[in-house]
This record gives C-alpha cells, structure tokens and sequence, in this order.
C-alpha cells in the first residue's frame, strides 16, 4: 500500500513521535534491555523539542519486565504510551541508534494502539518489515527509521497479539548494509499496556 493511503492514519503519531522518543531515550538507553532485575522507580521523563501539538512533559508511569509506561497531557489531551527495547539484536555489530518498540494512544485525534519499531537506521521502505508475535506474523511498512501498522484495525490486533504472547521477533532491511533480527522479551508488556489503557480510559 502507498504511503499516500495510510498517511492520514500515522501523521497523528509522527506530529509527536520527538516528544516520544526524546522523553523514552533519556529512561531507556542508560539501561539494557533485561539487564537490570532491579525495576527502576518512575521517575519524570524530559521532553524533547516538538511542534506545536506538543503534549507537555512525560512522566513514566511504572516499569514493568523491560517495558515501561508514560504520560504526557496538556488542556488539548493526553499522550499515553509505552515502551520498551529488545533483549537481543542481530548482527550485533551493527551501529544502530535507539532501537525500541512502542505503543501509542492519542486523546485529542481519538486513535489508540498506534504500534511503532523504531529501528535505528534508515529503513529501505521499499521492503516491508516483518513482525512475528508467537504464531502469528505480520507486515508492517517502512517509513524513515520506523516501522508501522497499516490500519487501526492491524494495530489492535498486534497489541492484543503482544499481550499474550513471550517474544515477539522483528526482521527489517536497511538502505545499507544486512538485515537485523530483534527478539522482544514479552515480559510486562500486558502490564505496562494496563497502564497506559488506565491513563488514557482505553477499554478492551
């Protein structure tokens, strides 16, 4: 599917995927992946520059496993998302930026379970990157550095896939160089999404 069909549905996302990603880096990168068995304490995270939609602040709501859980609000709505990084990435010598996968819910433009995988380099966005949740495999597209559902509809879907399941593996192929393999640990994923589903009165 082109770009133009879906861009309607992700533009809501990327208006604040800086603030995201900035507040999610200043938690995550000191930390690996499954690294610590100590859950850190929430503590508020720093916003990085945005546009106009900015949200405000974030500020983490819990950790839970590898994932953890924000919110950021102002009068317009609330951004409540989660986060978390894989426990395993291939080739491992690859420079990359912050890899992570994150789930979105927008009050103000009404969308919710927004999956994204920020990969870390520029994706070849004419190759789909593919998601494999227990059984069940899906395609997402690429655009940029980041990987995303197609429609509302696959997006529930892939979070009600990642609740369930332990691991969750992602391929993607860059411009330049081999393609990666993720592997997500599941782990407090179903814990985290009970957070922000709390925080911004998503129901299941």
């Amino acid at each position: 599917m082109a770009w133009g069909a879906i861009r309607d549905y992700v533009f809501v996302m990327l208006r604040t995927r800086l603030l995201i990603f900035g507040a999610i880096c200043a938690v995550l990168l000191p930390h690996t992946a499954g690294a610590a068995t100590k859950k850190p304490a929430p503590k508020p995270a720093p916003a990085a520059p945005a546009p106009s939609a900015d949200p405000g602040p974030a500020k983490a709501l819990g950790t839970a496993g590898s994932w953890t859980a924000y919110l950021a609000q102002n009068r317009a709505g609330k951004v409540c998302y989660l986060a978390g990084q894989p426990e395993k990435s291939e080739p491992a010598a690859m420079k990359r930026k912050a890899v992570m996968a994150t789930v979105t819910h927008r009050t103000e433009d009404q969308v919710a379970n927004v999956v994204s995988f920020d990969e870390g380099y520029p994706l070849n966005e004419d190759d789909d990157v593919t998601l494999e949740v227990g059984k069940n495999k899906y395609t997402l597209f690429a655009r940029d550095d980041s990987a995303w559902a197609r429609t509302s509809d696959l997006d529930k879907e892939i979070v009600t896939a990642l609740a369930k399941e332990k691991i969750a593996v992602v391929r993607a192929m860059p411009k330049k160089g081999p393609a990666t393999t993720d592997t997500y640990s599941l782990t407090g994923f179903a814990k985290a999404l009970e957070l922000i589903d709390k925080a911004c009165n998503v129901s299941r």
